[in-house]
């Protein structure tokens, strides 16, 4: 059983029983956030293992996040979903520190990437 904490930041609804279920299901304390500013907030402030952020649309709202976790030197694995994938988005995502970028990916391929990049995390 897993006892990090897990941030999900979604700009929408949809994200949190499908993310939030299977992660919970894993064992993670989860921690909700329905804002980019709320969740750039919380990365600042708080000790997280793993963050999990949605892209929103093709301005890449989700951007703030990377960014914020970016100045404050936190090393916090964080993953990109997004409904479409957007190669800039992309690129841009990777550039500012993101460990991986996902389009629509299923539960159980989001908590792979989750356990495989937390292992990554800790040998580093």
């Amino acid at each position: 059983m897993n006892t990090g904490r897990v941030l999900l930041i979604c700009d929408g609804f949809w994200e949190f029983p499908l993310y939030g279920g299977m992660l919970s299901a894993l064992g993670y304390d989860l921690v909700m956030c329905s804002s980019y500013e709320e969740g750039s907030r919380r990365v600042e402030t708080e000790d997280f293992a793993f963050a999990i952020v949605n892209q929103g649309s093709a301005s890449f709202e989700g951007r703030c996040v990377l960014e914020r976790a970016a100045e404050m030197h936190r090393n916090i694995p964080i993953v990109v979903v997004t409904r479409f994938m957007d190669t800039h988005c992309y690129l841009e995502a990777m550039e500012l520190g993101a460990v991986d970028y996902l389009e629509r990916p299923e539960p159980d391929d989001l908590g792979w990437v989750l356990k495989t990049q937390l292992r990554r995390h800790d040998a580093a």
